[in-house]
């Protein structure tokens, strides 16, 4: 009977042991699969915004919502056509004071919104009244779901009108499908705005209330959208869902985060297939069990034991992580609204360089963010390699441990700590590259510059077959710089390289470092077919772009940075011959120099 008793006792501790390692590996991956989907939807979003407040400043939109005339309007019905497609969003347009639409980039359309009115739109009136406001809502004449950035035109004493940017989802959700993950982006009343599941949109996670139901359906936001309850999900057991899909019945792993965007009360959540994961963890902890309890079951009881707790500990360490994340974001919250009040008090005493000023670093990081969500999916391609290895070397050290094989168990988990080490220095890359914000001016090593741009674009560097070379003489000196942003302009010179040679046989990019007395010169070279001549004069020009999707901020933005070094940035091309961009930088004084 004591046997059977312990038989059945592994069984249920192996269960409940495997479950819990099962769901700490499902949370890992939630954590990082919910990472990556929420920076490619900021990434996207923080792009598109640039535009309407860049814009609203504009004294020719200004002009023509204060003294309208065919001609200007005309004119800017052009711009915003042009400026569609050079960004991607779906359409640009300009209402008046009255609520009226008065220009578009779709103005010469079938469905043209000249002349609609849209001062039931909540975004209209918010944005009138509070200067800025975003909206997700199904199109009224397209029938397109999509987000509405608006930003006032005026003061708010004297509000001229609103400049509005439609940007939809899709790129966005394509992205989040390739990862082969269940993706939901939704409202505070868990209504589903975006998702990797189209028969999903507008239905809701929880039942809501007949009254607030009527109350979103009177202002169209969604249409004739049902806003019932997503049949696909079941039950809800704990962390767990059960899927009904084409008469299967599955558990799934859900885990959530807010978007922590200013604008956006958005929530994301992230569905994992659970079952196999689960039978596979709660199958290997049984047979651990069984191995132990036949070698001894005495150390195989004290060692159960001292599992459990460690993982209370780790419980408990979780959960006051997550309260001081939680205290964190309070914090946060609180000191982005106090800076939001300054803002608002400061504008009117600020002069126009001031302002100009915020909007180059809302744009600086704006291409930060979009560079970084471009090159997020090919960062998770070179964490996932170490991962797997991980796996693979744990589990044979788990083998090696059971015959007692200690020799290769300690090279196995040797083998372990390296990776992940690589995988710290990729992830501690990307998170200094997204910091926001300007660091003090000092010497910058340019080969430390040069090891992290590469380190950030590897992926697509060896995905492309690149040649990449290190030229010149000045390689170990270093500049008058800031380390983060000094990446970023090189980040953004070698993915202009790297487009310029897509289809180029035998591609080719040299990185060329030359002293000049007091000055660098750092020149990143390619073997592209060059610069239109046409462009060449228009190149540092906003929103002057010759790529399909390219926003045509990225040299200007890093001309302005290497401007505030004291430095500048220039070209040159001949087609067929590729193109040289130079970065001159002011060299950093020797350590010791009286200078």
């Amino acid at each position: 009977m004591a046997a059977l008793a312990m038989v059945a006792l592994v069984w249920i501790a192996g269960g409940e042991v495997g479950r819990r390692q099962a769901e700490g590996q499902l949370a890992t991956r939630a954590d990082s699969a919910l990472a990556a989907s929420s920076s490619v939807l900021r990434s996207e979003i923080a792009k598109q915004r640039a535009v309407p407040s860049v814009l609203a400043e504009d004294p020719e939109v200004v002009s023509a919502l204060r003294w309208p005339t065919e001609a200007g309007l005309f004119r800017i019905n052009r711009r915003l056509a042009t400026l569609t497609d050079t960004t991607g969003a779906s359409v640009i347009y300009l209402v008046s004071g009255t609520g009226f639409a008065v220009a578009s980039s779709n103005y010469d359309e079938p469905q043209s919104f000249v002349g609609n009115d849209y001062r039931f739109r909540s975004y209209y009136s918010a944005s009138m009244k509070n200067g800025a406001a975003e909206q997700y809502a199904l199109g009224s004449v397209s029938r397109r779901p999509g987000l509405y950035i608006a930003r006032r035109v005026g003061s708010a004493a004297v509000p001229l009108g609103v400049v509005v940017l439609k940007m939809e989802l899709d790129s966005v959700e394509d992205t989040w499908r390739a990862s082969g993950n269940r993706i939901i982006a939704a409202d505070p009343d868990s209504v589903i705005l975006a998702t990797t599941e189209p028969d999903w949109r507008f239905h809701t996670l929880a039942p809501l209330p007949p009254d607030e139901r009527n109350a979103i359906r009177e202002t169209l936001q969604f249409g004739a959208a049902p806003l019932t309850p997503l049949e696909a999900l079941a039950a809800r057991d704990g962390r767990y869902w059960v899927l009904r899909e084409e008469g299967m019945r599955d558990r799934v792993f859900e885990a959530d985060r807010p978007l922590a965007d200013p604008m956006l009360n958005w929530r994301l959540y992230v569905m994992l297939p659970a079952d196999d994961t689960l039978g596979e963890a709660q199958r290997s902890a049984r047979l651990v069990g069984y191995a132990l309890l036949l070698a001894v079951a005495g150390p195989a009881i004290a060692l159960y034991r001292r599992r459990e707790r460690s993982q209370r500990r780790q419980r408990e360490l979780a959960a006051t992580a997550a309260e001081l994340e939680r205290r964190v974001g309070e914090r946060t919250a609180e000191i982005a609204e106090a800076n939001q009040r300054l803002r608002q008090e400061m504008d009117a005493r600020e002069r126009s360089e001031q302002r100009a000023g915020e909007l180059r670093e809302e744009l600086d990081q704006a291409a930060r963010l979009a560079t970084l969500g471009q090159i997020a999916a090919g960062v998770a391609h070179e964490i996932n390699q170490p991962l797997a290895a991980i796996r693979t070397y744990g589990e044979n050290a788990g083998l090696f441990l059971d015959r007692g094989d200690m020799a290769r168990t300690s090279d196995n988990l040797k083998l372990v700590v390296g990776l992940t080490d690589r995988i710290g220095a990729i992830t501690a890359t990307l998170r200094n590259f997204s910091r926001r914000g300007s660091q003090p001016l000092g010497p910058v090593s340019l080969e430390s510059a040069a090891e992290g741009a590469e380190m950030l674009l590897h992926n697509r560097l060896s995905g492309a077959d690149v040649t990449l070379l290190r030229e010149g003489d000045a390689w170990g000196a270093s500049v008058l710089a800031e380390p983060i942003r000094l990446e970023q302009v090189l980040v953004n010179l070698l993915q202009n390289a790297l487009d310029a040679v897509a289809d180029r046989p035998a591609p080719r990019i040299a990185l060329r470092a030359t002293g000049r007395g007091e000055t660098i010169d750092l020149s990143v070279c390619d073997n592209g077919p060059g610069i239109d001549p046409a462009v060449l004069p228009r190149l540092f020009t906003p929103f002057s772009t010759a790529k399909p999707r390219g926003l045509g901020l990225g040299l200007v933005i890093s001309r302005d940075i290497l401007a505030e070094w004291g430095g500048e940035l220039t070209a040159r091309s001949e087609p067929g011959q590729g193109a040289r961009f130079t970065a001159r930088l002011r060299r950093a004084p020797e350590p010791g120099s009286s200078s």
